[in-house]
């Protein structure tokens, strides 16, 4: 498992799910868009993240997307998202160890009423029920800190990875230095925009959408992390950064359509997506393609 950890200290790509005319998965174009991907290097690739559309798609297409990323994903590792109630997570994390994945990512519960020992007992039920699958976990809220992480990490060993998606730097690095940087692969939730924020508190890899349509770049932007290159970090942040505005706009609404419409116009999927998430307008449409322009004018 240890090797599959270190994948995390990268760049861990969302997956999107592509639809046909009749709203049903395209599975040619999603195997597309892994396999390249995988061919590029990204380090981890998970299907049925949020990007996904996780809680758009049946069981039945869930159980499919894990398939057809790990046939099609190459060296990258696969790492499937679970989640719903308790024992549908756990049924999941058996399923994703028949499918032969290292790692799970376990969503955030969606539930309207949520104390930290609960979201605590939430995960640590599923990963207890799962020892040899190594578990990334989810947080969105801010609430959760080093005491509910630190007694996880206690009880649960196999609970390797932290997703932290709390647009709080400051919270983040102070959770990372009362638990430790190297304890679990800590991982800047909130994609490139974000990632430079993160990155000296304690982050060692960020998820990304955007990666579907631009791998190189993703991967680029992370080697200027790493290597402390403040000067290439602006220059490729710059690149990124209006493409990730979009997608956080309206509350995120159109979040997955900002993807779908940049791999529609490379000829690779549709743009659709399905309710309750947002399309897009011609004006928006027409500012996808600015950016992929201006992508394909740096070399992307």
């Amino acid at each position: 498992m240890s090797t599959s950890v270190d994948a995390l200290r990268g760049v861990t790509a969302i997956t999107v799910t592509p639809f046909d005319g009749t709203g049903a998965p395209d599975w040619s174009g999603y195997e597309a868009i892994v396999a390249r991907m995988g061919a590029a290097g990204v380090h981890v690739i998970t299907p049925n993240g949020n990007t996904s559309e996780f809680y758009a798609l049946s069981r039945q297409e869930w159980q499919r997307a894990n398939e057809v990323t790990a046939a099609a994903a190459g060296d990258s590792v696969v790492m499937p998202g679970i989640g719903y109630d308790i024992a549908t997570a756990q049924d999941m994390a058996v399923a994703v160890q028949q499918l032969g994945a290292p790692l799970a990512m376990l969503h955030q519960p969606v539930h309207p009423h949520q104390s930290v020992a609960g979201w605590a007992a939430y995960n640590r039920l599923i990963a207890q029920s799962a020892p040899g699958l190594g578990f990334v976990l989810y947080v969105k809220d801010s609430r959760i800190g080093a005491d509910a992480l630190g007694s996880l990490f206690d009880a649960c060993p196999n609970v390797v990875g932290i997703k932290y998606a709390v647009a709080d730097p400051l919270r983040f690095g102070e959770i990372c230095a009362a638990l430790g940087a190297d304890r679990v692969a800590w991982s800047c939730g909130l994609a490139e925009r974000w990632a430079p924020s993160f990155w000296p508190l304690g982050a060692a890899g960020f998820t990304s959408g955007g990666v579907n349509v631009a791998p190189r770049l993703s991967l680029d932007y992370l080697l200027a992390l790493r290597s402390g290159d403040q000067a290439e970090i602006r220059r490729l942040w710059s690149l990124i950064a209006p493409f990730e505005k979009m997608r956080a706009e309206d509350a995120t609404a159109c979040n997955v359509a900002v993807v779908k419409e940049a791999l529609a116009q490379q000829g690779l999927c549709g743009a659709g997506v399905r309710p309750p998430a947002g399309g897009l307008s011609s004006q928006q449409r027409e500012q996808v393609t600015g950016i992929l322009k201006s992508w394909s004018e740096a070399g992307y």
